[in-house]
């Protein structure tokens, strides 16, 4: 399956957070990497989207998309820090 970088998810990030997330530093709950969620890997899926950590590949974020919400889901005690300019 191939991957895009995470910032290809800044448009659903921006519809539910309503700000630029993917400068954001995420620490992954499986191995500790921090990276911009930029750095992780994008897979998109039918359904949604999946980022996982570059280094360890786990799943740190989940996205789905109904008719009428979204769905996040973040996987075991990931860390997200962003910086406000």
């Amino acid at each position: 399956m191939t991957h895009l970088d995470g910032n290809g998810a800044a448009g659903v990030l921006r519809e539910i957070f309503t700000t630029e997330m993917t400068t954001a530093a995420c620490t992954c709950a499986s191995c500790g990497r921090v990276s911009a969620i930029g750095a992780l890997r994008l897979y998109g899926l039918p359904v949604g989207t999946v980022l996982r950590c570059p280094s360890c590949h786990d799943v740190v974020l989940r996205i789905t998309e109904t008719p009428r919400s979204w769905t996040l889901e973040i996987h075991g005690r990931v860390r997200i820090d962003r910086t406000q300019t």
